[in-house]
């Protein structure tokens, strides 16, 4: 299971629609459907009920969602606090030491 994966799950269940999930994360519809196919076989099973012009989560969808929000704002508060400047995080720069090289 990949993050970029999670993030596709997110915009599918938030805009119910595979062309709007996929223009709000910047692919196409058809990549956009083979990642969800991708995530729906590694979680064991359909994630999405696809049978009307919306599309729905399924219960394994709705158990899956909290989890997604969760590993999603990690990762984003991750990226975050590594691209804060060190003075407003309240720490220096970490040190570098030089690796030994076996000759």
């Amino acid at each position: 299971m990949e993050l970029r994966e999670l993030r596709y799950f997110l915009a599918l269940a938030e805009e119910r629609n595979f062309t709007r999930a996929a223009a709000r994360v910047y692919v196409t519809q058809p990549a956009f459907s083979r990642a969800i196919r991708k995530l729906e076989r590694e979680t064991g099973g359909e994630l999405f009920d696809r049978s009307t012009r919306q599309v729905h989560l399924t219960h394994r969808g709705v158990g899956l969602l909290p989890s997604a929000r969760s590993l999603v704002a990690l990762a984003d508060a991750a990226v975050a606090a590594l691209r804060a400047p060190a003075d407003l995080a309240g720490v220096g720069p970490e040190p570098v030491h030089p690796t030994s090289r076996a000759s």
